[in-house]
């Protein structure tokens, strides 16, 4: 398991698994300020995902946001919510691990479906089957999202503030120091 490291906390985990509304909890309680990655990529376009995805690809926004990840991933005191799929990129991966404290928010499939159901700012799941579609994805990225933990929280079912406690246990357990 990598070793708490950095100043900073690093939020992995698919999509619908609570990284933003988590993120923005823990933030407060480190006193930190919260970033989600998606969001800065499109304050700076000045557009949408689904928008970037239908002009440049997901080859396209993959490199916007593994630009976006590697300047905002170098700061210190910021809690980061990655996009789901950022862990594809091998530099990203080390940039997370090797710079703060990456914390996998784990969730099913199932829990999932509900969160994203009436989404329309995620392009990967503009398909007839979300299920298989959700099922594919995590086939491909949860080992990926694992290899860089240093902390693994499940949030099924679970309240924003029950899976914020966890995570701020663990940290505290791991030596981590915020600033104060």
């Amino acid at each position: 398991m990598p070793q708490v490291a950095g100043k900073s906390v690093f939020l992995v985990g698919p999509m619908g698994s609570g990284k933003t509304a988590v993120g923005r909890q823990l933030a407060a309680r480190l006193g930190y300020r919260f970033v989600d990655s998606d969001a800065e990529i499109e304050r700076r376009t000045g557009v949408d995902i689904p928008f970037i995805f239908e002009k440049e690809g997901e080859a396209g926004f993959r490199v916007r946001e593994r630009e976006v990840i590697d300047e905002l991933s170098g700061r210190e005191g910021v809690v980061l919510g990655t996009g789901g799929g950022a862990v594809l990129a091998e530099e990203t991966r080390e940039r997370l691990a090797g710079r703060g404290v990456v914390v996998y928010l784990e969730t099913s499939v199932d829990q999932q479906l509900v969160r994203t159901h009436k989404s329309r700012n995620r392009p990967l799941l503009f398909t007839d089957d979300p299920r298989v579609r959700l099922a594919s994805l995590m086939a491909v990225r949860e080992p990926l999202y694992r290899s860089i933990a240093a902390i693994t929280v499940r949030t099924d079912g679970r309240k924003v503030g029950s899976v914020v406690d966890e995570i701020a246990d663990a940290l505290a357990r791991q030596g981590f120091a915020h600033q104060e």
